[in-house]
Parts: structure tokens; sequence; C-alpha cells
């Protein structure tokens, strides 16, 4: 199979563009116009950028065969969320490469703030000696208030910690347990604005955040604290931070990110009780290198099937277990075996999965599900992302259910669609040495090897039908690689075949003229068991 496109629109690292090298073909578009990008990406499977790169609507469009785009970075402000999630393009970004990088930064600046760093060397350089007019604060024994305590922030928590400063932050995901274990008093928002000395922002840039910190956030401020915002633009009101310490109410700020950027010139700037940076919060050596190399993982990862955990947006539920991930190859192949039974789409799926891989969020396994499920009934891409809007266009009700309690399988799924008060149930495990195995459709039992190319034949269950249904494949040029017989509690069988090569309408139709057998369906399922990037 022909290797997929990658086209990398703005820098990364030389072992990042290795990766993706080994596995896909790789087109450098980093420099380039937008309008020379358009061009460029038409057979683009994958497409990386950082920030300076606006992948919107009409971006997408010209690269029809879009799978997944990749942020080298944590913030994806300039990715059309909305347009690639109705596309099923899957986006994924670098959440962890920038964090320790972001955290240092946060104390570079508050520091230089606090002790007038930026303005004191300026001074200096221009034959100043003036150490009177420089006099600054410590940091020990002060409040420090983190709005967000996510990854950033808790690495904020741990140095701030090593400084002798008190932590209060405000995070409305997290629980007094969490906040417990990071040594903090998790309070209101309100309550941190209004006891820290020194408030530092760690939010994302959303409907939530943005302007966040307005006039009456800061008049809610201590008199004479300082606000540091190395997250994202956006989220502190500039006009009002510049009136806040132009007053004097505020003692100062320190900001790392602007609303519109670039920038240089904002009235911030004329205020000497503000240190500014334009956005270094993630520009290290180590973070430029560790973000392109997650990204070209990821990147590769999802180009070959895998549901990572860096997309941004795809609904989780929770942190994806080991023993869930092993699974979704299942749970795709369960969703088509479904459907193909089925011809078609129920009123209602239920997905549910038992034993060992119950213990965690099976809500990965309901999209890998659906994924492999509709794929079989829409000529429109189907994929992790936009599952579940391709489901409510189809006005498919869904379902999921998970019981620790399992048979003599550790762990298993069973998918049941009800059409119009019927039920078909399908059901399928992972075995050690046979890998994916379909255990079971509408109550009769089996253990049949998930392959490319199977059978399965609903027949009376009678002498000599084993033998019409090998002598016809045989006459036909097919080897029957593996077969088993389920048997239905109230009767009659199934026959399941694993076999070489495809089988023709011709043979299908052969099949279902043999007496006693009341329905035969081929399945061919190769695109959930390869890989897409080569």
């Amino acid at each position: 199979m022909d290797k997929l496109t990658v086209v990398i629109a703005e820098a990364i690292s030389p072992v990042a563009v290795a990766i993706l090298r080994e596995r896909c073909n790789v087109i450098d578009a980093v420099g380039v116009s937008r309008e020379e990008l358009i061009r460029k990406i038409g057979d683009a499977a994958a497409l990386i950028v950082r920030s300076g790169t606006a992948v919107d609507r009409e971006l997408m469009k010209a690269a029809p065969g879009l799978k997944v785009v990749g942020r080298a970075g944590i913030g994806v402000d300039n990715i059309d969320l909305t347009a690639a999630t109705s596309a099923g393009v899957v986006v994924v970004n670098a959440p962890d490469a920038n964090t320790i990088s972001a955290a240092e930064h946060t104390f570079a600046l508050m520091l230089s703030q606090a002790r007038h760093v930026t303005r004191a060397d300026a001074s200096l350089r221009s034959g100043n000696w003036n150490r009177n007019e420089f006099q600054g604060v410590e940091l020990y024994g002060k409040t420090l208030g983190i709005l967000g305590m996510g990854r950033i922030g808790t690495l904020v928590a741990d140095r701030a910690a090593a400084f002798g400063m008190k932590v209060i932050g405000y995070d409305p995901y997290i629980s007094q347990n969490r906040a417990s274990l990071l040594d903090l008093d998790l309070l209101s928002f309100d309550a941190v604005l209004e006891a820290a000395d020194f408030v530092t922002v760690h939010l994302p840039r959303n409907k939530e955040t943005e302007g966040l910190i307005d006039v009456a956030a800061l008049a809610k401020m201590k008199p004479g604290a300082r606000i540091i915002n190395v997250a994202r633009g956006g989220i502190i009101e500039e006009k009002a931070l510049f009136e806040a310490i132009r007053s004097g109410r505020i003692a100062g700020a320190a900001i790392d990110v602007f609303g519109v950027e670039p920038v240089t010139d904002s009235p911030l700037f004329e205020l000497d009780e503000i240190v500014v940076t334009p956005h270094l919060g993630a520009s290290t050596l180590e973070a430029q290198s560790r973000s392109g190399v997650s990204v070209a993982e990821s990147v590769v990862e999802t180009l070959e099937g895998e549901l990572v955990r860096s997309a941004v947006n795809i609904d989780f539920g929770q942190k994806i277990s080991t023993t869930v991930k092993s699974y979704l190859p299942i749970a795709e192949i369960l969703g088509k075996i479904f459907v193909s039974l089925s011809y078609g789409l129920p009123d209602h799926l239920i997905v549910a999965a038992k034993g060992r891989i119950a213990s965690a969020s099976i809500r990965p396994l309901v999209l890998a599900t659906l994924k492999g499920a509709l794929q079989e009934i829409t000529d429109e891409p189907v994929s992790y992302v936009n599952a579940p809007l391709v489901a409510a266009s189809y006005g498919l009700e869904i379902s999921e259910q998970s019981t620790r309690d399992s048979n003599v399988y550790r762990s298993f799924m069973q998918v049941t669609g009800i059409f119009e008060g019927d039920r078909r149930v399908v059901t399928g495990t992972l075995m050690e040495r046979k890998g994916p195995v379909l255990l079971g459709v509408d109550g009769y039992e089996m253990e049949l090897p998930i392959t490319e190319h199977m059978i399965l034949i609903r027949n009376e269950d009678m002498p000599g039908m084993i033998g019409q249904v090998g002598k016809l494949l045989g006459d036909s040029g097919v080897n029957i690689m593996e077969m088993v017989v389920g048997r239905h509690p109230e009767g009659g069988a199934m026959m399941g075949l694993c076999l070489n090569a495809l089988v023709t309408q011709e043979i299908l139709r052969g099949i279902q003229k043999i007496k006693g057998v009341s329905e035969a369906k081929y399945l061919h399922i190769s695109s959930a068991l390869q890989p897409d990037c080569e």
C-alpha cells in the first residue's frame, strides 16, 4: 500500500520529521504562502502546524482526504475544531511538551516583575546606577493564587512551594481530594482573587474563560497584588488591566500572551509596572523538540487507526486504559459485523463491555463500534471524531453498558440492536493466541477467529450440511482456513467459516440454494484489521 502524505506547514524538529518519513510521504511546506499551502495539501492525509497557520474550513476543504491535523504545541486556537469534527478530521496536539517550559517562564516573569529585572537592566545599560528606584518584593511568604490546576498549574504549585509561598487554587474540574494531594487550598474564583498576592493564569481560552479577568475581577483582587499570564491571550481584558495598574490598585503584571498576536503596539507597553514577552512560554529548545516528536508520533498512530489520547476533539470520557485500547479493533469489527448481518442500522444500538475492560470508561469502545457500523452504510468519511454526529444524522439512539461480571472470558463485548422491537446481538473477545474472536450471533455460540474473509451460514442442524458447503467452496477454488459450528439453545445451527479469498455473489447464491440453509452472509472486514499509514 502506498504511504500516506503528511504536509508540514511549520517547522518541527529533525527527529520529528524523521519519525514521519519512516512511515509516511512527507511534503515540506514550511514558510510557503497560504495559497501555496492550499495547493500542496490536495493529497494530504495529515497536516502539521504550530500557531501560525489558520486551519479553517477553506484549508480542510482543499484536502478532501485529510484525516488528522497535528498541532505541535498545546493551544488549538488557530484550528476550527467544529469544522474538523464535522469532517471527521482528528485534531491532535502535544499537551505535555511545553509544560515545564511554561511553568519555568511563569516564574521568570514573576521574578522579573517582582524585582524589576527588565527595567533595572535597561537603566544600567543606559549608564544609570539607580539601586533605590528598583526596590522589589520577595516571593517568600506570599500567597500565590493559581487559576487552573492542570499540568502547568500543578508544576507551578510545586515550584512555588520551593520559594516558600502559600499556594491556593481555583479549578472547577478538580476534586478536593486531588487538591489535597497537591497540598493546596482549593477555593472559589473570587476567594482566590481576594487572598492572593500573586495571581497566575493557567486556563484554556474558551467561551467560559474569555474576558474572565475583567474590571469586576480586577476590582476583587487584593490591593497591591500582581498578575501573571503565560496561558492564553484574551483571558485578561487588556484595557481593564491597564486601568487597574495605572490607578495603582494593582501593583503590576507580567504578560506573555495577548488577545491578538503578533502585537508590537499596546497600551500595556507604556506602563513600567508591566513586564512583557512575545509568547515565549514554550520557546525552549527542549519544548520545541518534545512538541514536534509528540505530535509526529500522534499523527502516525492516528493514520494507523489508533485512538490517541492527545486528540482534542474526541470525547473519551476519561483516560483510555491499556485493556480498553486493545479492544478498539474488536469494537470496530463488531460494529461492521452487526450492520452487515442486519442490512442497516437499528433504532437503538447498545454497546456493552463485560469483565476487565469494564473497569474504565468504555466511551472509546462506543466510538469504535459506531465507526465500524457507520462505515458500512455511508460513503462519507467516518472517524472516531464525527461518528456521533453521523449517528445522530441517522436518528440512531446509542446506549452503553458495563459490568465487571463476566463468564468464562476475562473480557468480552456485546453489540445489541433493536429493530422495531426485534433484537440482534453480536459478541466478541480478544484471545491471546487467536486474536479477535467472534463468540456468537443471536444466541448461536462459537469461537470463530476473525479474519479478512468470513461466511456465517444459518442452517438446520442436520447431517451433510458441512460437507455440502465445503464441496461448493472447494469446487469454486476457495479454501476453508477454519470452521466452527454454533448451536442455538432453541434449535438450529450456524456455521462460521474463515476463508482465504473473496467470496463472489455467485458462490453466495449457491450456498443459499443448499437445502436447509436459511441465510448466508459474507463478511469482508479487512479495513479494521490492517493499518492505514503504509
